[in-house]
């Protein structure tokens, strides 16, 4: 794990950290809203009193303005923008993918970054858009990691990102991962992914996002290029990333729209202000769309409410309640349950980086019989040792007279000593009608454990009177 990045807690993929920069320590997950460094809606000093610990702005922009650039050379970044945290870079890599080129070389704008006292600096990477034809990914790929290495052998005072690209190819972003994380970068940005999010592929946004996080591994800080929007945030952080940058939250401001963590709304559709941020609190919804300044305060409000899913995120890291929270962002929006449902079949890989032990597990939906805690359990029941008459029993009440063994039976998990009912996982608050996917999980479960144990004689005393005819027609 880096020097410059502790992580603190973890749930699932998920974590808080702390991350040294030369202008102070923040703590992940983190949110950096983006500044125009020509025309801020919302001034950096104003960010601050907001809560954004750190701020991302465009090095490009700013080398290709002859006052700006004379300025932030002989200034700094940090005068220029009248903002005392960190402050990240982008090199100019998204113009690049709407213009299809810009007058800089890589190196330049790179060391333009240094000098101008970036703490965290990015290379001009090639942001390969989703769907291109292999080859171009396989070309693009080649040129940015050409890029990486030249740029890991500058000499740095701070941080140097090191971005992971290959389009929707997960072998590829999996390659790229390793490929960089073994150059020695500092902060890991995933690219090239907005317009998967504008688009709401978030089922592909999974397959990117992972491929990259296998391809790293699970110590080091990574950063979610472009997604700024609240309701993504919960999903990202649960995959494993720290860093987000939002330009959301002045785009949608300038289109009056309205930020939630379910979705967008147009302003002037709106009846209510249903947030309690000073925005909202200060105004009506009729004030505010006559308001002169209505612009920058639905910018604060967007700001306002984006930092708050952040905290949420955080506060469920630390209980261990992060899969809840998702369970609840996903049913926002159909593509988001789509997202939600690809990352369940990374059960395997999400159990080997999940905790052993957190919060009361809640079963909230047929996603949660793909927890980690169930594909764990389901991992381990075959340890389980039984020998001679053997009771599998949900009712509290049943004669155990004459059983070797007695076991309780709770779906998704099935089976499982009676000893360990009041621990983490078998604790569980589940509905009292479970589901067809809960019933299936734990069939297999179950089954397992008697695959397990053939010496061993079982008597089924459950509400799912027809286990034993499911577990032979299995």
């Amino acid at each position: 794990m880096p020097d410059h990045f502790e992580i603190l807690h973890k749930d699932l993929a998920g974590r808080i950290g702390r991350l040294s920069t030369p202008h102070g320590t923040v703590e992940t997950p983190l949110l950096m809203p983006v500044v125009n460094p020509h025309l801020p809606l919302i001034t950096p000093g104003e960010l601050a009193e907001i809560g954004a610990d750190m701020i991302i702005t465009n090095s490009y922009i700013i080398n290709q303005d002859p006052d700006l650039k004379i300025r932030a050379v002989e200034r700094g970044l940090h005068e220029l923008l009248g903002f005392k945290g960190p402050i990240m870079t982008d090199s100019g890599a998204f113009q690049l993918s709407v213009y299809g080129d810009i007058d800089v070389q890589p190196m330049e704008i790179l060391d333009f970054q240094f000098a101008i006292k970036s703490d965290i600096s990015v290379p001009l990477d090639i942001p390969t858009p989703p769907d291109v034809a292999r080859e171009r990914a396989e070309s693009e790929l080649h040129t940015t990691e050409e890029r990486l290495q030249e740029a890991a052998a500058a000499n740095r005072s701070a941080l140097l990102a090191g971005p992971v690209q290959g389009s929707t190819y997960p072998d590829l972003r999996e390659r790229a991962g390793k490929f960089a994380r073994d150059l020695g970068f500092d902060v890991y940005p995933v690219g090239g992914v907005v317009p998967l999010m504008e688009a709401y592929r978030y089922r592909d946004l999974v397959d990117v996002v992972v491929a990259a996080k296998k391809g790293l591994g699970s110590g080091v800080p990574v950063h979610l290029f472009g997604a700024g929007h609240p309701m993504i945030f919960a999903l990202a952080a649960a995959m494993g990333c720290d860093l987000f940058d939002s330009a959301a939250y002045a785009l949608y401001a300038r289109q009056d729209r309205y930020l939630t963590v379910r979705g967008t709304w147009k302003l002037a559709e709106m009846n209510y202000l249903p947030c309690s941020c000073p925005v909202c609190q200060a105004h009506t919804r009729q004030e505010l769309v006559d308001s002169p300044h209505k612009t920058r305060d639905l910018a604060r409000h967007n700001l306002y409410v984006s930092l708050q899913e952040i905290r949420l995120v955080k506060q469920s890291i630390r209980e261990g309640s992060l899969w809840d929270l998702l369970e609840t962002r996903c049913r926002s929006h159909p593509r988001m349950l789509d997202g939600l449902k690809r990352l369940c079949s990374q059960g395997k890989w999400l159990e080997g980086l999940d905790t052993a032990s957190k919060s009361t597990f809640f079963y909230l939906s047929p996603e949660s019989a793909s927890r980690p805690e169930v594909i764990r359990h389901a991992r381990r029941v075959d340890r389980i040792c039984l020998q001679g008459n053997v009771l599998i029993t949900d009712d509290p009440n049943a004669d155990k007279a004459g059983y070797n063994h007695v076991l309780n039976f709770k779906p998704p998990f099935g089976p499982y000593p009676t000893e360990l009912s009041e621990t983490y996982p078998f604790n569980a608050e589940v509905p009292e009608d479970a589901d067809n996917t809960a019933i299936d999980q734990a069939v297999k479960i179950t089954k397992r454990l008697v695959r397990a144990n053939p010496e061993a004689r079982f008597t089924f005393r459950l509400k799912f009177c027809d286990l034993g005819e499911r577990l032979k027609q299995s």
